[in-house]
């Protein structure tokens, strides 16, 4: 695993999360609340990661599972 791999498994994971606690929402307002406060937190993020080019979970991935190497062909074993 990657860093740009993990930040966006990550992603869909917590926009995941958050779907759940909105469908939960109808019948308790309190996972409502839940929900709307983590959509929130993923766009506040995103919009940090637009404006200023630093998103602190690639940062913190990136330290943890090092950069994707996108363009480099892996070499054939055979």
């Amino acid at each position: 695993m990657c860093a740009e791999r993990v930040q966006r498994i990550l992603t869909a994971i917590m926009l995941g999360i958050a779907l759940m606690f909105l469908a939960q929402g109808v019948s308790n307002p309190l996972y409502l609340k839940i929900g709307v406060a983590l959509q929130a937190f993923i766009i506040v993020m995103m919009l940090v990661w637009a404006f200023t080019n630093f998103c602190p979970s690639l940062w913190f991935f990136t330290k943890v599972f090092g950069p994707c190497r996108w363009n480099e062909k892996e070499s054939d074993n055979g």
